[in-house]
C-alpha cells in the first residue's frame, strides 16, 4: 500500500533510463530480434538518438505527439524511446480501427506526424486528408514506400543523432486510446511517472533479469504488452517480436529465439493450446507466460497448466487509466487442488506502487468479501483522458482512480472481479456477474467463444442472454446450452436464451469481446439498467 519511492529520483524518472543502462553495460548484447535482423544495444541506442533527429527535422517539437500504425517489430519497439527522446509523446493506434477511427485518434491526440508500415502505408492519404493538423508521414516497412513518403531507413543514412531531452516525471510520455467496449475510445494521458511505476511493478513480478528473451506477441499499441516490455527494457532483457499472431508461427519463434516470457490474451491461450504442435515442440526455453486483457475460463487454465506444466503462469489485471497494472497473481497461485486453488479464480493481490479498495460510490471502503467497485491510486494514476474533462472528473476522484469493476476481496487482499459494473445483469433484483456464467459455458467441450449479457425482459427487468460460437464442427442448441448451465448453478443466474452463432465474437484489439456491440442489436437496453447493489455478498466467495 502507499507510494512507490519517494523524493526527487522519482520526478527525475524517464522511461529511456532502462536504454541508458543497457547501452553502458551490456553493449554488444543483442538487443532486439525480428526475424533474421539482430541488433546490439550500442546498435539500438545509436539508432534511437538519429531517430528522434529524424522527428525533429521532421518538424516534431517538445511536446507534439507522434502516431504509429504498425504491426509489431523492432522499429516499433525504438519508436517508443525515440519519441521522448526528442522530447514529445507517443500515440500507438489500434491497427484495427477503421480509417474514420484512426482519423478521430490522430485528431483528437492532436498528433503531428504518423508512422506507418507496409500493411497500413495505402491509409496515408486517406488519414492526411482527414487530419489538417498532420504535417507528413514516414514510411517504417521493409518493402518499397509509397512515392513521395520518406523512407526511415534512408532517412537513418543521413541524419545525425541528437541529445536527449530528457523527458521524465509527469511529463507526458504518451496518449493510449481505451479499447472501447463500453463506450467510444477515450485517449488517455500517461506520464513517465505512470508507465514507469508500472514497470517497475512488473518487472519484480515477473522477475526480469538480462537474461531473459521477451517476445512482443500481444500488440504493441496496447499496454499489455507494452508494460512487461518497458519491465524487460529496465532489465536490459532481450526483445524478440512477433509481427501479427498466429499460433503455428508463434510456436516456430519461441523455438528458434528461444523466448523466456511472453504474454498472451486468453484467445490467444486457446488458439496455441489446440495447434497440434503444441504437443512436440521444444518450448523448454520458456519459463513464464503471463495472460490478461480479458478474463480465462477455468477450463482454458486447467489446459494450460496441464500443457505447459514447467511454465509459471501469471495473470495480469490492469487498465489503460492505470499504465495498466492494479494486481498480478502468481505462478504459485495457480494450482488445480488444494487448499489454494480457489485463489486461481482471483485477480491476485495489489501490485507493486498500487493501492487498492473496495468501495461504494461514495469512496467508502467496504468490508472483506462485500462486493463494490475496485478504486486504486498510486504513481500510476493517468493525468486524465485528453479533451474530455468531465469523463476524467467521473473516474478521477481525491487521486484516486474509479475501475467500473465490480469486486470483493477476501480477508488475504486477493481481488475478485465479479463484472464490469456496466456488464452485470439484473434480473429480477438479483446481481448476475457475466463472467461466473461465461465460466459454466465455457466449459462446455463444444464451446469456442462466448459471451453473456443482458437484454430487456418485460418481466424481469433483464434476462440473461448467451452469445456462443462452437467448436469447428461441433453442433450446439439453445436447449442444450441452458441445461448445462442449470446443472452447475443456480436457476436464476442461468440463461434464459441463447444465440448459437457460426462467426466469431467481435474483438477489441486487447481480445477482449465487444459485448458493447453485442448489445445494439437490442433496442432500448439502457432502459432497462439500474445500479449494481454495493453491499450484495458475490455468492461465489470462498
Amino acid at each position: 500500500m502507499g507510494a512507490c519511492i519517494g523524493g526527487e529520483s522519482i520526478a527525475m524518472t524517464g522511461m529511456t533510463l532502462g536504454l541508458h543502462r543497457a547501452v553502458q553495460q551490456r553493449p554488444q548484447s543483442i538487443a532486439t530480434i525480428f526475424g533474421a535482423r539482430k541488433k546490439t544495444w550500442s546498435e539500438v541506442g545509436d539508432r534511437i538518438a538519429r531517430f528522434a533527429g529524424i522527428l525533429r527535422r521532421a518538424g516534431v517539437g517538445r511536446d507534439d505527439r507522434v502516431a504509429i500504425l504498425a504491426f509489431n517489430s523492432d522499429i516499433y519497439f525504438e519508436f517508443y524511446l525515440a519519441v521522448p527522446w526528442a522530447g514529445a509523446a507517443v500515440v500507438p493506434l489500434n491497427h484495427r480501427w477503421t480509417v474514420t477511427e484512426l482519423a478521430y485518434g490522430i485528431n483528437d491526440s492532436g498528433s503531428r506526424l504518423l508512422l506507418v508500415d507496409d500493411a497500413f502505408c495505402r491509409h496515408a492519404g486517406e488519414l492526411q486528408a482527414a487530419c489538417s493538423g498532420l504535417r507528413g508521414c514516414i514510411y517504417i516497412g521493409d518493402a518499397e514506400p509509397p512515392d513521395g513518403m520518406p523512407d526511415l531507413r534512408d532517412l537513418l543514412d543521413d541524419t545525425p543523432g541528437i541529445d536527449e531531452d530528457r523527458r521524465a516525471g509527469s511529463d507526458l510520455f504518451g496518449i493510449f486510446y481505451t479499447s472501447g467496449t463500453t463506450a467510444e475510445p477515450k485517449g488517455v494521458m500517461l506520464s513517465h511517472l505512470n508507465v514507469w511505476s508500472s514497470a517497475l511493478s512488473m518487472l519484480a513480478e515477473m522477475r526480469f533479469d538480462a537474461d531473459d528473451i521477451y517476445l512482443h506477441c500481444a500488440p504493441m499499441f496496447h499496454l499489455a504488452d507494452g508494460v512487461n516490455g518497458f519491465a524487460a527494457l529496465l532489465s536490459s532483457a532481450t526483445h524478440a517480436f512477433i509481427k501479427t499472431f498466429e499460433p503455428g508461427h508463434l510456436i516456430d519463434v519461441i523455438e528458434r529465439d528461444r523466448v523466456t516470457v511472453t504474454i498472451l490474451v486468453p484467445t490467444m491461450i486457446g488458439a496455441l493450446l489446440a495447434n497440434p504442435r503444441i504437443r512436440s515442440a521444444d518450448l523448454s526455453c520458456l519459463r513464464a507466460l503471463q495472460y490478461g486483457a480479458a478474463p480465462m475460463s477455468d477450463d482454458l487454465l486447467r489446459r494450460t497448466i496441464e500443457t505447459l506444466p514447467a511454465v509459471d503462469i501469471y495473470q495480469g489485471f490492469g487498465q489503460t487509466e492505470l499504465a495498466p497494472v492494479i494486481s498480478v497473481l502468481g505462478p504459485e497461485d495457480h494450482v488445480l487442488d488444494g487448499p489454494r486453488a480457489h485463489r486461481s479464480r482471483s485477480a491476485g493481490q495489489a501490485s507493486f506502487c498500487v493501492q487498492v479498495k473496495i468501495a461504494d460510490q461514495n469512496g467508502n471502503r467496504m468490508a472483506r468479501r462485500e462486493v463494490g467497485e475496485i478504486w486504486v491510486r498510486g504513481p500510476n494514476v493517468m493525468l486524465g483522458y485528453i479533451n474530455k474533462p468531465d469523463e476524467t472528473a467521473r473516474v478521477l476522484v481525491d487521486g484516486w482512480i474509479r475501475t467500473g469493476d465490480a469486486a470483493y476481496m477476501d480477508g488475504d487482499g486477493y481481488i475478485y472481479i465479479v463484472d464490469r459494473i456496466k456488464d452485470m445483469v439484473i434480473t429480477g433484483g438479483e446481481n448476475v456477474a457475466s463472467i461466473e456464467v461465461e465460466n459454466v459455458i465455457s466449459a462446455h467441450p463444444s464451446v469456442a467463444m462466448c459471451a453473456v449479457i443482458g437484454v430487456p425482459d418485460e418481466k424481469w427487468g433483464e434476462k440473461v442472454h448467451a452469445v456462443v460460437v462452437p467448436q469447428p464442427g461441433a453442433e450446439l442448441s439453445e436447449a442444450e446450452i441452458i441445461a448445462h448451465c442449470k446443472e452447475r448453478m443456480a436457476g436464476f443466474k442461468c440463461p434464459r436464451s441463447a444465440d448459437i452463432r457460426s462467426q466469431p465474437l467481435p474483438l477489441s484489439g486487447s481480445g477482449k469481446i465487444l459485448k458493447r456491440e453485442l448489445r445494439e442489436s437490442y433496442p432500448d437496453r439502457d432502459h432497462h439498467r439500474h445500479s449494481v447493489s454495493p453491499t450484495k455478498t458475490y455468492t461465489k466467495a470462498p
